[in-house]
């Protein structure tokens, strides 16, 4: 797997080469150096405004995740309590004299909520969805040359609630770039790459090229196009001419063979890269590189999923856009920690539930070697409850804009095998308009890319009647939440539809149905990682995922690790109650050892035979069931000290994992999930404290507050200790133990040196530990 560094290097390179570009695209970022107000101001789009006072900040920027938390606050269960409001964002920066001859354009991954931007006073455009991307072209409209300064003003209104069942986060909260071109340029996403005829031997790859000529003359152009295989040798190109009418766009389809293809997998995510240049008189009028992968993908009626020809099962998680202590606004080394998490676990697929995610997450997918399903919509233009003013209200006239965009824009990414476009739609969907509905746009989804296969998750057959009224029969795949049996027997009765299970519960009956079914394509889980929302108060996250927010393991996931993992694995869990009472928690601490006598444990494993030993003592040897349910052991009567239990293959040991009874709280351990951190917005550190008695064993039942310091070129950007019902800030520097550990986000803000973080707590020895800076990213 590519560290984390490798991923930001290759994912942003455009940011590193930009400004030595003289000819072709320049792409800058134009994250740095904005101004932001936390209120709305009458006439801050105008350039004159005087915004000296406010706020100065880098975007991406969620400010909704600042708090605080308040059971009043507009959001609501769906929002977390977080607040809501309108924010200003305002940039003023110059162009160089040579720019006025070229096309100047602004390029928004995601802007929370209902945005309007401006650009030196003019209205440049409104887009209602807040995970849509889109761009404006700023031709016309700006001022180049010494001395002669822009301002870009952007408007974000979320202050419409309660707008989501889940949280949304608010202001520019994805990455924003400033793109100049010739007059003679590649439209937006206007490079498409399908892959056809693939054989070990061969594979057809076709490149579809919009091109633009907004001058006031013809232009004789050569397309060349060059593909770089995965090690970075490149092994085919090609040429076309074209002549291009002033004012005109053309279409260019250019084809390749590729011999020997390497194919995207999920072990080998081999990804190749298409160099596309429009030339003209030697000079290179424009120039991208696009991304893509050579596959074969389908969902069969009979047998469920096939990648190259193997028949696999997806086993998939749902996962919402935030990032826990970070809100919105999710640095991509955050996505990167969680996906090993969920890849260790054994999940191999991702549903973007329930909207368009930011483009690096998809490109994260695609290096990692993750499957997709990509989600428009959570609703249609029927209301959902604690979630009444969101995109209902502007479904009707934005549906088939926000569709074509995020299709557009994703279609390249071979870890996308699958669209949706709604999810528990409460529309009705017993009637010609609810049909119309999904028709209009499955439609316009094939169109746009027919490669893939359309779905939804649908919601309650047995009301919706989509079943028997002849909707599910329009899907190209039928999905459906949860209700297994309500599928398979849908599958019984029409034998001919392709069946997935959209979203899924962690219980043992739900994997069994995709375990033991053929046809039935895969799963995902309601949730891969607990998020924010969607819970009563006192209680801020909803905690159904197979992780915490900070990432620790939750009992779903040991067991599910235990399921879908190829690695041999033992995991002990018990009740944390006496006799068998409370919640399953991996440790051999009780809270009260006095009271606590009877120990109801059980064991995950993946192996022939698990036996369990106590302070050294057998337990006993237990087969692994039939039906993957985990090994029990009811009634052991506690004793402190070591609970082990050893899995074994053909009476050898296998895997093993154990516990030790902790004493009173001594000191503070560190650690550090990376040794070097890159001066780069994308890149951050996880810093874990954890409790320990005087041997080193972890205190779970410890919640001392602890104060985190750090000295060097860094910066502590949030804390979190995963706990859903606490209402402490991120943006600080201390946090409460939870279950006896919290942790520390660390950005740099120098290029070279070292960090050094240390943490404390009255009654407790001090944790320390260093991570080395560099300036940026490096293989």
């Amino acid at each position: 797997m590519v560290p984390v560094l490798g991923f930001l290097l290759v994912l942003f390179p455009v940011f590193i080469q930009a400004q030595s570009n003289s000819d072709g695209r320049k792409i800058t970022s134009f994250d740095p150096d904005w101004r932001f107000l936390k209120n709305d101001a009458t006439g801050a789009e105008k350039p004159a405004f005087d915004d000296a006072k406010w706020r100065k900040l880098d975007v991406p920027h969620d400010w909704s995740i600042e708090g605080p938390y308040d059971q009043n606050n507009p959001t609501g269960r769906g929002g977390g309590y977080l607040p809501a409001g309108i924010g200003w964002y305002r940039k003023t920066f110059t162009l160089d004299e040579a720019d006025a001859k070229r096309k100047v354009s602004i390029e928004f991954d995601g802007v929370m909520a209902n945005s309007d931007v401006w650009i030196n006073g003019f209205h440049l455009g409104k887009r209602p969805y807040g995970y849509s991307s889109f761009s404006y072209d700023l031709s016309g409209h700006l001022n180049f040359g010494k001395g002669k300064t822009n301002v870009i003003a952007v408007r974000a209104d979320n202050s419409l609630q309660p707008a989501s069942r889940f949280y949304t986060g608010a202001g520019i909260y994805r990455h924003v770039r400033l793109v100049s071109t010739d007059d003679v340029h590649f439209d937006h996403w206007g490079i498409y790459i399908t892959t056809s005829q693939i054989t070990s031997a061969k594979a057809q790859v076709k490149i579809q090229t919009k091109i633009s000529n907004t001058s006031s003359a013809s232009n004789e152009i050569t397309l060349q196009t060059s593909l770089i295989d995965p090690s970075g040798k490149a092994v085919k190109s090609t040429e076309s001419k074209q002549t291009l009418a002033a004012g005109k766009t053309a279409d260019v389809t250019q084809e390749l063979e590729v011999s020997n293809p390497q194919l995207w997998d999920l072990e080998q995510p081999n990804l190749y890269r298409a160099v596309t240049k429009i030339i003209a008189n030697g000079k290179t009028l424009d120039d991208e590189t696009t991304t893509f992968g050579i596959r074969d993908s389908k969902f069969e009626a009979a047998t469920g999923y096939w990648l190259n020809g193997k028949n696999i099962k997806i086993k998939g998680v749902c996962l919402h856009h935030d990032g826990g202590a970070v809100g919105s606004a999710v640095p991509l080394a955050v996505w990167e920690r969680r996906f090993k998490l969920l890849k260790e676990a054994g999940v191999n697929a991702i549903r973007t539930s329930h909207n368009p995610v930011a483009p690096e997450f998809l490109d994260l997918c695609d290096r990692m070697g993750f499957l997709v399903m990509d989600e428009t919509f959570d609703t249609w233009t029927a209301a959902k409850a604690n979630g009444e003013k969101g995109y209902n209200l502007y479904f009707t006239n934005w549906w088939e804009k926000d569709t074509h965009d995020m299709v557009v824009r994703d279609r390249n990414h071979p870890s996308i095998i699958i669209y949706s476009v709604g999810n528990e739609i409460h529309d009705n969907l017993d009637n010609p308009e609810g049909f119309k509905k999904y028709k209009d746009q499955q439609d316009l989804v094939h169109q746009l890319d027919p490669t893939r296969p359309v779905t939804m998750a649908l919601f309650r057959p047995n009301v919706s009647k989509v079943y028997s009224n002849g909707f599910a029969a329009m899907m190209d795949v039928v999905g459906q939440n949860y209700r297994e049996n309500e599928l398979i027997a849908a599958h019984e009765a029409h034998p001919d539809w392709k069946v997935i299970g959209t979203e899924n519960t962690h219980v043992l009956a739900q994997w069994l149905a995709l375990r033991d079914k053929p046809y039935m394509a895969g799963q995902f889980l309601w949730t891969g990682v607990d998020y924010l929302g969607e819970e009563d108060w006192p209680n801020v996250t909803n905690n159904q995922g197979l992780f915490d927010r900070t990432g620790a393991w939750k009992q779903q996931a040991l067991q599910r690790q235990s399921w879908w993992s190829d690695k041999l694995v033992v995991h002990i869990v018990r009740k944390s109650d006496n006799a068998g009472a409370g919640n399953w928690v991996n440790d051999w601490t009780p809270t009260d050892f006095d009271t606590y006598d009877n120990a109801k444990i059980q064991v995950y494993s993946n192996c022939d035979e698990v036996e369990l030993f106590l302070n050294g003592k057998s337990l006993g040897t237990k087969p692994k069931p039939a039906n993957d349910s985990p090994r029990e052991w009811d009634d052991v009567t506690f004793e402190k000290g070591t609970l082990k239990a050893v899995g074994k293959n053909k009476g050898a040991a296998v895997a093993s994992e154990e516990f030790k009874s902790a004493g009173a709280p001594a000191k503070i351990v560190l650690s550090v999930d990376k040794s070097k951190l890159a001066n780069i917005w994308d890149d951050v550190s996880y810093v874990t404290a954890t409790i320990v008695d005087a041997q080193g064993i972890p205190c779970p039942n410890s919640d001392k507050s602890i104060k985190f310091s750090i000295s060097g070129g860094g910066e502590i950007a949030a804390v979190d200790n995963g706990n859903i019902a606490s209402h402490e800030l991120y943006q600080t520097t201390e946090r409460n133990a939870y279950r006896g550990t919290c942790i520390a986000l660390i950005k740099a803000k120098a290029a070279s040196g070292k960090v050094t973080v240390k943490a404390a707590s009255t009654g407790l020895a001090d944790g320390s530990v260093s991570i080395d800076l560099i300036s940026s990213p490096t293989k």
